[in-house]
């Protein structure tokens, strides 16, 4: 079964309105990339969000997470609607964020659509699209993955160009020889952003479900072309803007704006950490550090399309300024062996692919994720595979809070708290404990990091020590001095 977004409830392209909306949420979704450097998260430092209350859990556990970034926080610390409606005094303050979010929320930013077969002599092909100059070149390779024939449905993050898109793939049987006894296609769209494209994933699954029931049916599509397509600006060149600076603040609360969030399976981010246990702090180090890191999987691509999402979430820092200077934490979900050419140029990304030869590309990136197995072929960057005692005590505190959050949901009734909120924060909250540190030092009359600074910042002052320097160097604290207790220890 395709994982389902439980926020993707519609069958057809019609949104519910903000108003109509349940609690009277608006629409979600982070800045995306292409933002520029206003911001400093991932990805494109531009991420950033989490539940407001969340949706409730679909049947199979899944929801939205919050995604990273390093934007700069706002003066004004805003609580999200759904806290700010229960405080009588909150009305101006909600009616200005509500404003706000109104003013930068993206629209109908759809500048593609198309349907992608599988050809029995010919492959992967572009079967029809809007418009029909698009240049779609590639496409039918991100919107079918390689060994996507194993599976019977899917769905595929992926970017193309500046644009980002989501397909929804199905494989059915038939009675047909000329097509060997399965029909395999992909509906999809492409937009500037990738947060909004969730809405739309119930309207895919559902296309794409039509078009192996009756192949040629196009008018659906075309009426959603002409009534979602993007108005761009002529050059087609940064089109997607990123969330103003001064509504940051209120996704620091604990119960984060559902505007700023891309929809994912509910339980996502627990999942993703459940997953990988022990090892989440080494890919956390890894991710503040900016490295180009690739996950491999067979398909279905779209869980693994989430743990790229997960992975961005981990470099979350909120402190004003801090990533200015640093490579962009870019997402590209999907990617196969005609995405070698961008990758090689990419200083920072995270990625997944279906296709094993790229473990063999090894300058296309710093790590490879194989299932558990986290490696890497970078001299520098093996002993920071290698968990400090600061790890292990972060992941207890870690595990321990998630047992506590579950005890006080089962007697208590906690239903505002959710574990999402919990492993977004404690990510938020360690590097922001970081970079606070390193700031005060910097500004100190002896700006020398000691064993006593090192451990302020929840690190192990001889475990961590590697990291630390990459982090000094990548962040730009080169004035900052090292003990030499610390340096040679």
């Amino acid at each position: 079964m395709v994982e389902r977004s439980d926020r993707a409830r519609l069958l057809d392209w019609e949104e519910v309105p903000s108003a109509e909306r349940p609690g009277g949420e608006a629409p979600d979704g982070p800045p995306s990339p292409s933002s520029g450097r206003a911001s400093s998260g991932c990805p494109g430092f531009g991420w950033s969000g989490g539940p407001a209350g969340g949706p409730a859990p679909s049947s199979d556990g899944f929801g939205a997470p919050p995604a990273t970034s390093g934007a700069p926080a706002a003066a004004d610390e805003a609580l999200p609607p759904d806290k700010e409606a229960h405080l009588s005094d909150s009305g101006a303050r909600e009616a200005s964020l509500q404003d706000r979010m109104v003013k930068w929320e993206e629209k109908d930013q759809i500048v593609s659509v198309f349907v992608v077969t599988f050809n029995t002599r010919t492959g992967n092909m572009l079967e029809w699209c809007l418009p029909k100059d698009m240049d779609l070149e590639g496409v039918e390779f991100k919107a079918i993955a390689s060994g996507s024939h194993r599976v019977t449905t899917d769905f595929i993050y992926f970017r193309k160009g500046c644009f980002f898109g989501l397909a929804c793939f199905a494989n059915m049987a038939v009675e047909s020889t000329e097509e060997r006894g399965a029909r395999m296609k992909s509906v999809g769209i492409l937009s500037p952003s990738y947060t909004l494209l969730y809405r739309y994933m119930s309207f895919l699954e559902h296309q794409v479900r039509l078009q192996l029931q009756s192949p040629g049916h196009y008018s659906p599509l075309e009426a959603f072309y002409e009534d979602k397509r993007a108005l761009l600006p002529p050059s087609g060149e940064s089109v997607v803007t990123a969330l103003p600076s001064n509504a940051w603040g209120a996704a620091i609360n604990h119960s984060m704006h559902p505007e700023m969030k891309i929809t994912h399976p509910a339980g996502c981010m627990s999942q993703f950490i459940r997953f990988f246990g022990e090892q989440i702090m080494v890919l956390w180090k890894l991710a503040l550090l900016r490295r180009r890191i690739l996950i491999f999987s067979p398909p279905p691509v779209g869980v693994v399309c989430y743990r790229v999402y997960c992975c961005c979430c981990l470099a979350n820092v909120s402190i004003p300024g801090v990533g200015m200077a640093v490579p962009e934490f870019r997402p590209f979900f999907y990617v196969n062996v005609a995405d070698i050419g961008v990758l090689e140029n990419e200083l920072s990304y995270v990625a997944c692919t279906t296709e094993k030869i790229f473990e063999e590309k090894k300058d296309l990136y710093d790590v490879y994720v194989d299932n558990q197995n986290v490696k890497t072929y970078r001299d520098g960057l093996k002993p920071l595979l290698r968990l400090s005692a600061a790890d292990r005590e972060k992941y207890r505190k870690l595990t321990e809070q998630r047992q506590m959050l579950l005890y006080s949901q089962e007697e208590n009734g906690d239903c505002v708290s959710s574990e999402e909120d919990l492993f977004i924060l404690f990510f938020l909250e360690q590097n922001n404990r970081i970079f606070q540190t390193l700031s005060e030092v910097a500004g100190s009359s002896d700006p020398t990091i000691t064993q006593e600074s090192v451990r302020a910042m929840g690190l192990d002052p001889h475990g961590d020590r590697l990291f630390l320097l990459h982090l000094l160097e990548i962040y730009g604290y080169d004035s900052l001095l090292v003990s030499e207790q610390l340096c040679c220890s």
